[in-house]
């Protein structure tokens, strides 16, 4: 076949191209792929263990130590209650910090590395755009991400319900780490450890000072995300006489006493010496005939969950739409520069010709003229 008729070179399409580019990032981060699946299924697997034999064992010893407490000799089974609290502590505290490490992850290795060590700038000149180069490297990982972190915080939810109303030391759903391991809150703190992490390398283009950023910033966004959740949603109000103390068990908002006059105040200084008789001298003082208790029941763990959640995913968001843009300032810049130094050297290329070309024909015409002049001569001498 001639080279007139052979079909020319197409370039590969978008999909090809996002699978091409997909398939480079899973083997660019294969170790990072292991360990995370790895965790994955470790955390599930003592998940499903709490969930199941640890929690039967731990409520039929509590169950038995109920019994003993009537009086006579019995025995429990003291390590099934143990064992249960460690569990849940350590799977408890290791789904609370996957959103650190996933920050850590995201600005030492995932952005800040690459930046640093010049492989983004390589595949940037292998016809990945820096728009599709970061876009590659946060939607892979927040699939993962959130996959992973939402199977964890499922199971995480059936082992804690499984021991409510049975195992005594089991923690209540207000505790302050059991209420984002039970909920989407973990999933949105995750994704917002990504983007922030990626955030950060961005703009250190270093590994060691965007794994730190990453982490402080993940911190602060948890306990925005602590601070936020009670005022998220509408609170109760649940107002009680002195004599009853103050009523309601949740996630307190706001908590005092009531004036006769139905003012709400805050808790009056109770002194050591009026409060062996109930701080009967300070109420009174105070003018105060109830307390009031603004919180946050059970019945409203998911609607904190779900507005919480949303919150999260909508600073995700943002950050991600400022990670774009100080990618495409910081790579449009360097592309200014390199157009601008290529038109620079062309203009210098074609000055540089055409003053070695009037040098050329300046050279040329001297030997000619020398030239038609010798023949001159001869001409004359000849004549002579």
């Amino acid at each position: 076949m001639s080279a007139l008729t052979s079909p020319l070179p197409t370039a590969p399409g978008r999909p090809a191209a996002l699978a091409r580019d997909l398939r480079w990032l899973l083997r660019l981060h294969r170790p990072t792929l292991y360990v995370w699946a790895a965790l994955v299924v470790v955390l599930a697997a003592a998940l499903l263990w709490l969930a199941g034999p640890l929690t039967d064992a731990s409520a039929d010893a509590w169950r038995d130590y109920d019994a003993c407490r009537d009086g006579g000799r019995c025995s429990y089974y003291q390590d099934a209650i143990l064992r249960y609290k460690d569990v849940y502590s350590y799977t408890t505290l290791a789904l609370t910090a996957l959103p650190f490490l996933v920050a850590a992850w995201s600005g030492a290795a995932l952005i800040g590395r690459e930046l640093e060590s010049g492989t983004a700038h390589l595949a940037w000149t292998q016809g990945v755009s820096p728009a599709r180069w970061l876009a590659v490297k946060l939607a892979a990982p927040a699939v993962l991400v959130a996959a992973g972190t939402g199977l964890l915080v499922r199971l995480h939810h059936r082992a804690w319900s499984a021991a409510n109303g049975r195992v005594d030391t089991a923690k209540s759903w207000y505790d302050g780490l059991t209420l984002h391991t039970n909920g989407p809150t973990t999933v949105g703190l995750a994704l917002a450890g990504l983007a922030v992490g990626a955030l950060a390398g961005l703009l250190w283009r270093r590994a060691l000072p965007a794994l730190v950023t990453g982490l402080v910033a993940t911190a602060a966004v948890r306990v925005l995300a602590d601070r936020l959740m009670p005022h998220l949603w509408a609170a109760d109000t649940v107002v009680t006489p002195l004599s009853r103390g103050p009523g309601g068990v949740g996630i307190t908002v706001d908590e005092g006493i009531v004036t006769s006059t139905g003012a709400h105040a805050p808790l009056p200084h109770c002194p050591p010496e009026d409060a062996v008789h109930g701080c009967t001298a300070t109420y009174a003082k105070a003018d105060a005939v109830g307390f009031f208790h603004s919180y946050h029941p059970a019945a409203h763990y998911w609607p904190l969950q779900l507005t919480t959640t949303a919150v999260l995913l909508a600073l995700v968001a943002v950050l991600t739409v400022i990670a774009f843009r100080l990618l495409g300032r910081s790579t449009g810049g360097a592309a200014r520069d390199r157009r601008t130094t290529g038109a620079g050297k062309g203009r210098q290329d074609c000055r540089t010709g055409a003053a070695r070309d009037r040098r050329t024909t300046g050279a040329g015409k001297g030997r000619q003229d020398r030239r038609t002049g010798a023949a001159q001569g001869r001409r004359t001498g000849v004549a002579g």
